[in-house]
């Protein structure tokens, strides 16, 4: 058995939610910062108050990941569920986000909503691969890009275009300005609206039609089952690097608070460290116990046990996104002051500055959708890894020269550095995607794609708790070398990419 091949119309049907659901993802990243500022954040500060974005994905995706794996609803199908009930909930959160009365309310919001939209999110890169053959997903998730640019750029683009229309875009200090207000509550109509369209225009495989698609692949997957034994010996040993890891936590922490670092460096210490290892040990624990079956156990030797394909491409990501987290926490601070020449949050300059970051990001978004559909076709002349290499470069170089402009002319500061960024971007969120699909068992994709976001949320971590302990340790709180430092990462990930073994990067680069 083969899975059919699908045409234009459905795959644009299957994506169009992605539509609304980078609206919201959209606004997050252009205004968080500026919502946070306003509210009363220090720029040192504005990483650690950001955190809960990534936090929210690293445990959230995985789960819902899992379950959607083994959700069947006769009506709804096995994704949808999901899609449907995240696009709700990020929907509220996107209305009550911007009328935040305080800073904590604020980062409680951020929370909420990300993990909103990371329920509706997350299924929809298993969506992908549930429902389309091989030779079809470069194709598939680059129309996930071109609706992501779509979306992220009209949403990135909402507060200028209000202001143009008469709406304020400046407010009393500690008051959010309508601007951004109704930008937010547009977006959250945008983004259950599109989702419901994807909802009602989709279908799904059932469950036994994946099996047997599975069953039917020339290369079947591993399917040996485990041993009690297996089992014990797994425990012991994550028992042990659980005890270690968890040490190195503790000590790590110590040392933050003994030397008066910056606390941002306990999401490091305490928050990836201390965490992973006390996760370990539990998994130890269960196992040693013959407490097998558990849904937690699954996952950690799961993790432990995912495709060599994707272990490589979880150091492309890693340097991929914090390159991105980079630009999403620091753009608005670099642009307003080290080129706009103010901190002053209630000043027409730092709000013009803020409106020309939006801008920059919308631009970014539209070069995303405008490429996405060129990537294959470079694919399939040279290699899908080839193309990630030269994209990852070009927005690597993009970023880095935001910190060389002086005159911010519209194409000097809102065009040159977002194009070598869209270019990535685009190549970002459709690549990887397409070469792990391939990769993956059927019955796991959901759980695997969610455990591949772990290497966007753990950089987007990392960058959180070290970027401002950088920028106020070396950089003398200036945010604009936050981006160099961003730029010098994403083309790391391109120099890594050249290394990945995909071995069907020629045949199905299209």
């Amino acid at each position: 058995m083969k899975k059919r091949t699908l045409g234009f119309w459905e795959i644009w049907n299957m994506s169009f939610g992605f539509l609304g659901i980078q609206m919201g993802f959209a606004l997050q990243n252009a205004n968080v910062s500026r919502i946070f500022q306003t509210l009363g954040a220090e720029i040192d500060d504005i990483p650690i108050l950001w955190v809960a974005a990534p936090l929210t994905g690293l445990i959230i995706q995985p789960i819902i990941g899992y379950f959607s794996d083994r959700t069947w609803h006769p009506k709804l199908g096995r994704r949808r569920p999901y899609f449907l009930v995240g696009a709700i909930l990020a929907s509220i959160a996107l209305f009550v986000m911007p009328n935040s009365p305080f800073l904590w309310f604020a980062a409680g919001m951020l929370w909420i909503m990300d993990a909103s939209i990371n329920v509706s999110m997350e299924p929809f890169r298993a969506f992908v691969g549930d429902n389309l053959p091989d030779s079809q997903r470069t194709k598939g998730f680059a129309m996930q890009s071109f609706f992501i640019g779509i979306g992220a750029y009209v949403a990135s683009k909402l507060p200028l275009i209000l202001t143009y229309f008469g709406v304020a875009n400046t407010a009393p200090e500690g008051i959010i300005p309508n601007s951004v207000k109704y930008s937010f509550y547009i977006g959250g109509a945008a983004f259950l609206i599109a989702v419901l369209w994807t909802v009602i225009k989709s279908k799904e495989y059932t469950p036994e039609e994946l099996k047997a698609f599975e069953d039917s692949e020339k290369e079947e997957f591993p399917k040996a089952e485990k041993t009690k034994e297996w089992f014990l010996n797994n425990g012991k040993s994550h028992f042990k690097t659980g005890i270690i890891v968890l040490l190195v936590g503790i000590v790590t922490s110590y040392l933050v608070y003994h030397f008066d670092l910056k606390k941002d460096l306990f999401v490091l210490t305490v928050g990836l460290i201390g965490l992973g290892g006390f996760a370990m040990l539990i998994s130890g624990i269960l196992q040693k116990n013959n407490k097998t079956e558990s849904g937690f156990v699954t996952i950690m030797n799961d993790f432990q046990e995912m495709p060599k394909l994707m272990k490589q491409l979880a150091w492309v990501q890693f340097f991929s996104w914090f390159a991105l987290f980079s630009m999403w926490i620091y753009t608005t601070g670099a642009v307003t002051e080290h080129i706009y020449g103010t901190t002053d949050t209630t000043s027409l300059a730092y709000n013009t500055g803020a409106n020309r970051v939006g801008e920059m990001f919308a631009n970014y978004n539209i070069i995303a959708a405008a490429v996405a559909f060129l990537l294959p076709l470079l694919a399939k002349k040279t290699s899908r890894k080839f193309t990630h290499f030269l994209a990852l470069v070009v927005g690597g170089l993009g970023l880095m020269s935001i910190y060389f402009i002086t005159n911010p002319t519209v194409f000097n500061l809102e065009w040159l550095p977002m194009i070598g960024v869209g270019i990535a971007w685009a190549s970002i969120l459709s690549i990887p995607y397409a070469m792990l699909s391939g990769s993956l068992p059927a019955s796991k994709m959901g759980y695997f794609m969610g455990v591949f976001n772990f290497f966007i949320v753990i950089p987007q971590l990392v960058a959180a708790s070290i970027l401002g302990f950088l920028v106020s340790r070396f950089f003398d709180n200036q945010p604009v070398y936050a981006l160099l430092v961003g730029g010098v990462s994403m083309i790391i990930a391109g120099l890594i990419t050249l290394t990945v073994d995909d071995k069907m990067s020629k045949e199905n680069g299209a």
